[in-house]
């Protein structure tokens, strides 16, 4: 099972905004599912074999199912069993790439870029080098640092007390 790069966990930090959208998202996963069980042949989605064995009924448990699913049903190579997977993350790269063609943007954009994004705009909104790390999935802080060149704060990326009263005045 891939858990991402260097197969590693990752923490993710959720949004006020994403649990209206997510609950709409496991409607459509619960809907597949349904279909997906009235499939001749369906085995259920691919657990590791000490799961599978302990537990036979969850790869038919809308819990185990993937968030994001494949649009289509597929054979397993490995297997030969009738399973949906996951949205292949290049698909989802794909995506990303033709919304900032269709936005105007002539930098190439990837799902990495946005992780930088998401890694320089935590740290200039004030969050810990540490917590940063955390959520990146970084074993050593210095990997990090890398985000830290392109703030454009104060000297050794360290803003003003002064700079944050005045802003919150001015709004």
């Amino acid at each position: 099972m891939n858990y991402g790069k260097g197969g590693k966990h990752r923490l993710a930090t959720l949004a006020d905004e994403l649990p209206e959208p997510l609950n709409s998202q496991v409607k459509k996963v619960k809907a597949f599912l349904g279909m997906d069980k009235a499939a001749d042949g369906y085995s259920g989605v691919w657990l590791p074999d000490a799961l599978a064995r302990k537990y036979p009924s969850a790869p038919f448990e809308l819990g185990w199912h993937y968030l994001f699913p494949a649009s289509r049903l597929s054979i397993d190579p490995e297997s030969g069993c009738l399973r949906r997977h996951h949205f292949d993350e290049h698909n989802l790269n794909k995506i990303v790439k033709k919304a900032a063609r269709e936005s105007g943007i002539r930098k190439n954009v990837s799902c990495h870029t946005l992780r930088h994004s998401f890694a320089t705009h935590l740290l200039e909104s004030g969050v810990d080098i540490r917590s940063v790390q955390q959520q990146l999935g970084h074993a050593d802080v210095k990997t990090t640092e890398i985000y830290t060149h392109v703030l454009k704060q104060g000297t050794q990326g360290v803003r003003s007390p002064l700079s944050g009263l005045t802003r919150q005045r001015e709004n």
